[in-house]
């Protein structure tokens, strides 16, 4: 499936004399789309979304930024249709609110400076707190007003990274709620954090990487390629016969046992879950639970930096090097 890119990254590489940031990295991030970027401490998501907010040069290969060729000429332009929040918010504590945000739009050389505060804040629930000093305010309001500085320019597109770095779960709350809205609006949002179940929770699709990108898709994609799926059976007591009552059950390919039951590897767990419960009955087992064993983000990203010399992204059915990234509806997952 073609959309609409936000972001489009070809082959981008950049290298800091004989030490490689990201190597080799293809993606696209459609418009209006939560797009996660994970990986370890080094592993080159800073630097990435440096190259692309234009405050470095690449070393190599292209991209394109809401719309514009990633350039020194460009850079101006593309500068002012996106947003960068970095994860230290950088405000001066002794300024208000409001002065911290009319000083960066005196920066940016905004118009209408005061709609576009005003407006900013209302979006981060912050208008009560125009007149106080930052330097008073809790790290989870003062990532507010650094969202706020970041929407001044109405960007197209919105780097953040490591948004709730620190926070407490209040402010993270009221941080993917912000996010939540942002994409409601239509904002594409290119999020860089350390927090899997936040990328899960937020992210149409997520890309890991770790100098060269491992793999790109949606969360539940990600966990289907690489995990297969199983049915978790607790029962009251074993099975006198456990392979008598599996092994007559199509839909189970392999089962194992486990501390609380037993562990059934199936290919479709909505098919084959009655006919599990059925057999179990039929064996005269007390059922206490049956449901498909879940696999999380944590559960993808961990498999992936356990792998020896994983390489970059393909995509599927595709050559090494290509993007394999669709849009949230598409169904595209990259693995090499």
């Amino acid at each position: 499936m073609k959309r609409e890119s936000a972001v489009a990254v070809d082959h981008l590489t950049k290298r800091f004399g004989a030490r490689v940031a990201f190597d080799d990295v293809s993606f696209e991030v459609g418009v209006g789309e939560v797009f996660g970027f994970l990986g370890p401490n080094g592993a080159g998501k800073t630097t990435t979304v440096r190259t692309l907010g234009t405050l470095i040069a690449p070393s190599s290969g292209s991209a394109t930024v809401a719309g514009m060729a990633l350039s020194a000429r460009n850079g101006p332009a593309i500068r002012s249709r996106i947003s960068i929040m970095p994860e230290s918010p950088g405000l001066y504590l002794r300024l208000t609110v409001a002065e911290n945000l009319r000083c960066f739009a005196g920066l940016y050389g905004l118009d209408d400076a005061r709609g576009r505060i005003g407006r900013a804040l209302r979006a981060v629930n912050l208008e009560d707190r125009a007149g106080d000093p930052a330097g008073a305010l809790s790290k989870g309001l003062r990532q507010r007003v650094a969202l706020a500085r970041a929407l001044l320019n109405d960007p197209a597109v919105l780097f953040l990274d490591e948004p709730t770095s620190g926070l407490d779960p209040v402010a993270t709350r009221e941080v993917h709620e912000l996010i939540t809205s942002l994409r409601e609006r239509g904002v594409t949002i290119f999020l860089t954090t350390h927090r899997l179940e936040e990328a899960e929770r937020l992210c149409d699709r997520v890309a890991i990487l770790a100098t060269t990108l491992r793999l790109i898709g949606r969360p539940d994609e990600l966990r289907k390629r690489l995990f297969t799926r199983s049915v978790d059976a607790r029962l009251r007591a074993p099975l006198a016969d456990p392979e008598a009552v599996f092994g007559a059950v199509p839909e189970i390919s392999r089962w194992a046992s486990t501390q609380s039951g037993y562990a059934l590897t199936v290919d479709d767990p909505d098919l084959a879950t009655p006919a599990i419960a059925r057999a179990l009955v039929a064996a005269g087992a007390d059922i206490l639970a049956l449901a498909e064993s879940p696999h999380t983000l944590e559960d993808v990203y961990l498999e992936l930096m356990d792998e020896p010399g994983a390489g970059g992204a393909t995509g599927v059915g595709g050559a090494a090097g290509a993007t394999g990234a669709t849009g949230p509806g598409g169904a595209a997952v990259s693995v090499r």
